[in-house]
């Protein structure tokens, strides 16, 4: 909205909402609103619901290309019992929580 330049007066008008309602959705995040409001104020916006709600787009491609070389592994866990997948669980965790940290040290130039 500040990135726009708009007021809430000015964005219900456009967005065609009562600014109380607006004034609602805006304060405290006690009001959501319906799909239809939040289109609304999306397009008043130049944005998307997505980036409305969570503040950042989804990019499907990105989504479905970064997870797609696990499919193979994704398939087979979904066969498992939960009983095997816990402990599956715990040891992906440990490795990933390793690389994380080794990721974010900074090298040791010395």
């Amino acid at each position: 909205m500040e990135y726009v330049g708009l007021t809430r007066k000015e964005l219900a008008e456009k967005a065609g909402i009562k600014k109380r309602a607006l004034d609602a959705y805006l304060e405290a995040q006690q009001s959501i609103p319906p799909a239809d409001k939040a289109i609304k104020i999306a397009a008043a916006l130049g944005v998307s619901v997505e980036y409305l709600v969570i503040g950042k787009e989804y990019n499907q491609a990105v989504y479905v290309s970064r997870y797609l070389q696990f499919k193979d592994i994704l398939d087979d866990l979904a066969i498992l019992p939960a009983g095997v997948l816990g402990p599956i669980k715990a040891v992906i965790k440990t490795f990933a929580e390793n690389e994380r940290k080794k990721r974010n040290q900074p090298t040791d130039m010395a």
